[in-house]
């Protein structure tokens, strides 16, 4: 699955890739007008169609003799997309284990175990807002689906430039901290000076008493 997913996002199968990316951004915008379900049914009305005119094609071609009989889609019916034992009880403890680990890192932040991972939490929650009011989440998902399906590809395409910017981009932010270290090591009030040690006292020099 794996290895499907980034084939799909390298562009490695252009015809494949290409369907299954307008497929996705088509969908995701149709559900600006109308709702999922909508968009769920006309979607499966449209394959039938295109499955169905093949069949009957196909069927034909058979009555004709033209054709042995074959199914245009026996492929995918003796395709097995069943899980195992092993394999279930594997998804399962991977879906339990990530959902284990969100509780516990909402209720983290949220009771405030770390108190400047709960602030970074809260301007995250701060800018969301912003962005809620911007834009959509529809909107923000196919911006995702656009930037998975192009980012990959650009980063193989323009590798070393993208380094080199990168690289510049890590020094420019280096002098600024490196300035800012400066400035306040400047501004900072220096430390009062030790205060030296008095002077040990004299020893008193003992009188002898005077003899009548």
């Amino acid at each position: 699955m794996a290895s499907k997913l980034m084939d799909l996002v390298y562009w490695r199968n252009m015809r494949w890739t290409g369907v299954v990316f307008t497929g996705l951004v088509m969908c995701l915008a149709s559900l600006f007008q109308l709702s999922a379900i909508t968009v769920l049914s006309h979607l499966c009305l449209g394959i039938m169609c295109i499955t169905a005119t093949l069949r009957l094609y196909y069927k034909l071609l058979e009555v004709l003799r033209w054709n042995p009989g074959v199914h245009p889609f026996q492929s995918y019916l003796d395709y097995d997309s069943s899980l195992t034992d092993k394999e279930t009880v594997m998804l399962v403890e991977e879906v339990v284990l990530l959902v284990a680990f969100a509780v516990t890192e909402i209720k983290r932040l949220l009771f405030i175990e770390n108190v400047i991972d709960s602030v970074k939490f809260v301007l995250f929650l701060y800018l969301l807002t912003y962005v809620g009011v911007a834009t959509n989440g529809l909107t923000l998902i196919i911006a995702a689906v656009i930037a998975i399906f192009s980012l990959p590809l650009l980063y193989k395409k323009q590798q070393v430039r993208i380094r080199k910017v990168v690289r510049a981009f890590r020094a420019f932010v280096k002098k600024i901290r490196n300035l800012f270290d400066s400035l306040y090591e400047m501004v900072r009030p220096s430390s009062a000076p030790a205060s030296k040690p008095a002077p040990p006292a004299a020893p008193a020099i003992k009188q002898k008493p005077k003899s009548k």
